[in-house]
């Protein structure tokens, strides 16, 4: 449930398609005149001797024949709303313009044995493919996987793919409908061919899956998700283990290797050194951020009489010993350490003798929070974030400072790809223009540059009216090459500024705000502004490229990103002041984003909108339950909305290191407080909302959005219309065809833009 909708790319968090159907039974008269009318069958729950009504769980089971007829019918009231907008046609249009002139984007980039894969997504396909490359430059591209050529109702999706170690095959996780329910086959990387071996059940949308392929190509470690009833009913029937799959045997004969005593909510994710010898397994206590590492070498004999050693992985570390991410070397393990450091210090530890009572510390925290980091053969890459922007700065193996990547202000840096010696590939995103995927190459002796001046990455100039995080003076030398994969679009943000504010929250904390506007717009309140936020699974939202908000800023719209609590924006402290019960902060830092807004003249409430997915879509509801006054509109998708049954359901069980369970009395209490269809008030004025989910969703169950529906159409006395979409055929948004999403972001921006009074206009100068 950590997954957000991406701030850079096909926004799969919020692009359901939609399901139209002849509702039947009760509800088959449904018309957009009106709310519809959902019968109210009490229950009541005692939680710690509090009763707590829940007037529509009856809408909770999806199968029942009244429910599916409930949901077709609020299908029809919502579509029927939606086609009425006379600017959808042209607002979908134009989405799929700014989306087709550009060229194709690369993701989830790879390097193995002088060979790069890479997930791309090209304008006129509806699913990305896998592809592969031996040169940067994509002169000899070759495709690998093609859900579209598999699957013609284009409803498959790769979910992930591991090279082998000697880039001959590749395992690829593919999926259907949105379900994250994956099984790994096995392709050739220079023909594509696919071998028979079908290993099911190896990702899913509670705790993902992994891949890591043997040395000697011949088989690979990955996880495995149980089969039906395999699990007693307590179980949820989740619980994710590791096992071990020889290639040309059957998936079925394949033996356990670890997992025994893991927790039932524990995520499995494989990495394995360069040479093959080792493989590390990070193995997540569900979302809230707790980590354990194990180790095994070659054959795992070496384990032999280690405590708790499992088919030879040694246990390195536990969940209490706040170790969060791991990385191999040549010669070391590499630990990011957040407990005793909330802004993050790397520790090595001899591979020879993998125990923490040896442990080095040689990046000791500072003032801002480590990201992410790699090593290459003699170099640690460590990515810093400051409130949302990154900065790069480089280290040798010993920890000392050889000094930062020159990168522009107000950026964020991912990817990091270690490729030969100590080369790295990074993807370097701003707001203003398409991410570039940049090599950097170290000059010879890798000492700081004689240069003060931080000078911009090629293609990354940021046209900003503000500043980032102050990167550190000594400039480390290097030459960066833009590369084939840095995406090129025709959409021009040239005339938009980007400033960097803050709101002041209830308790005087100081939370990050972006602001997209176009340039000269009139600070008077009468824009119409489009906040989003997150704010959970210490998730940060760093700056990110969307064609999309073009065409809310071709409007005259102000775009706003808030960096809440809860995210990682300021490292593991920030995170802790934003979860379990202190998850109220989130909500107060949003409200606070929302007027500052309103007080500094960007937009005033009747033309403010607010819009987030996922946990985005808990804080979707919060605000406006607990604030409705403040704003003109909302889009919700895919949120979490009753906070007491949630861990109940297979996902929301995961989640429960992140927001608390209800058998704490101190977690039901903050729970209860802010659970937003706790706090929906029959009779109170709330905003227009449009509802969306997907009936296929494995992170969500759509029973949040059906009763949260229910609730705020019987309660609102303002007469603005609260709209819930389902998709039949979508989950949570990974693996929505591309059609589907142009087609749900139209009824975004048209319902928006219709509920803030603004009529749509065609952008001057567009193609």
């Amino acid at each position: 449930m950590r997954t957000i909708r991406s701030q850079a790319g096909r926004a799969p968090m919020l692009l359901w398609g939609i399901l139209l159907v002849s509702a039947s039974l009760s509800f088959s008269n449904a018309r957009a005149a009106g709310p519809l009318e959902t019968p109210r069958r009490p229950v009541v729950d005692e939680y710690h001797g509090v009763p707590v009504a829940d007037d529509y769980r009856w809408l909770e089971e999806a199968s029942a024949p009244e429910v599916r007829a409930w949901s077709d019918a609020q299908n029809a009231h919502a579509r029927a709303e939606l086609d009425s907008l006379p600017a959808r046609a042209a607002i979908l249009a134009r989405l799929i313009e700014v989306h087709s002139g550009g060229s194709p984007r690369y993701s989830q980039v790879a390097y193995r044995a002088g060979v790069y894969f890479a997930l791309k997504e090209d304008p006129a396909l509806q699913q990305p493919l896998l592809v592969a490359f031996r040169s940067l430059d994509l002169s000899a591209e070759a495709v690998i996987v093609d859900p579209n050529q598999l699957d013609p109702s284009f409803s498959t999706t790769i979910d992930f793919f591991e090279p082998s170690l000697d880039a001959r095959l590749v395992a690829v996780s593919l999926s259907e409908g949105g379900s994250e329910s994956g099984a790994v086959s096995v392709f050739e990387t220079a023909t594509g061919t696919r071998l028979p071996d079908l290993v099911p059940r190896v990702n899913g949308g509670t705790a993902g899956g992994s891949v890591a392929w043997d040395a000697d190509g011949r088989g690979f470690l990955r996880t495995r998700y149980p089969e039906p009833g395999e699990r007693a009913a307590e179980d949820l029937g989740f619980y994710e283990q590791a096992y071990h799959h020889a290639l040309g045997t059957e998936a079925a004969e394949d033996r356990p290797v670890l997992g025994t005593g893991f927790p039932r909510i524990a995520e499995i994710f494989f990495e394995t050194s360069r040479d093959g010898r080792f493989v590390l397994a990070q193995v997540l206590n569900g979302d809230g951020g707790e980590v354990a590492f194990w180790l095994r070498e070659g054959d795992g004999s070496g384990a032999a009489g280690i405590p708790g050693a499992q088919d030879g992985f040694r246990p390195v570390s536990r969940f209490e010993d706040g170790f969060v991410l791991g990385h191999l070397g040549a010669e070391y393990l590499f630990l990011l350490e957040r407990s005793s450091s909330p802004n993050g210090r790397i520790v090595r530890v001899p591979l020879a003798n993998p125990d923490l009572a040896v442990a080095e510390t040689i990046v000791p925290e500072g003032g801002t929070a480590i990201e992410d980091f790699q090593g290459t053969a003699s170099l640690l890459y460590v990515a810093y974030v400051d409130g949302g922007p990154s900065r790069v700065q480089v280290f040798d193996l010993s920890g000392r400072p050889l000094g930062c990547l020159a990168l522009p202000d107000l950026v964020a840096v991912g990817g990091l790809v270690p490729t030969e010696g100590d080369g790295i590939l990074l993807r370097v995103a701003s707001y203003t223009r398409p991410p570039a995927w940049l090599a950097f190459a170290p000059a010879e002796g890798g000492e700081p540059a004689t240069s003060s001046a931080a000078r911009p990455a090629p293609g990354t100039a940021e046209p900003a009216v503000a500043s980032g995080a102050a990167a550190p003076a000594a400039e480390f030398s290097g030459r960066f090459t833009d590369t084939g994969l840095s995406r090129r679009t025709p959409v021009d943000f040239s005339a938009i500024d980007v400033r960097r504010e803050f709101a002041v929250s209830k308790d005087g904390t100081r939370v990050p705000l972006t602001i997209l506007l176009p340039r000269g717009l009139a600070l008077d309140g009468s824009a119409p502004a489009y906040l989003t936020g997150y704010g959970g699974f210490g998730v940060s939202l760093a700056p990110s490229f969307n064609e999309e908000r073009i065409v809310w800023l071709e409007q005259g719209g102000v775009y706003a990103i808030a960096n809440l609590r809860g995210g990682g924006e300021y490292g593991e402290s920030w995170h802790r002041a934003g979860n379990l019960t202190s998850k109220q902060n989130v909500f107060d830092d949003f409200i606070a984003c929302a007027e500052h807004l309103i007080s500094s003249g960007y937009t005033s409430s009747r033309r403010l909108a607010i819009e987030g997915g996922s946990n985005g879509g808990l804080l979707m509801g919060a605000a406006l339950t607990q604030r409705p006054e403040l704003f003109r509109a909302v889009v919700s998708s895919a949120g979490i909305y009753d906070m007491l049954r949630n861990e109940l359901t297979p996902n929301g069980s995961f989640n429960v290191t992140e927001y608390g369970t209800v058998a704490d009395p101190a977690q039901f209490a903050a729970l209860h407080a802010y659970s937003p269809y706790h706090r929906v008030e029959d009779g109170r004025a709330y905003p227009a909302v449009l509802f969306m989910t997907g009936a296929n969703d494995p992170r969500v169950d759509p029973y949040h959005s059906r009763k949260m529906t229910a609730r705020l159409q019987a309660a609102t006395s303002s007469g603005l219309p609260v709209l819930l979409r389902t998709s039949a055929s979508t989950g949570h948004g990974f693996g929505t065809p591309l059609a589907e999403e142009h087609a749900q972001s139209a009824d975004l921006f048209a319902f928006l833009l219709r509920q803030l009074g603004v009529e749509y206009r065609e952008a001057a100068g567009k193609r």
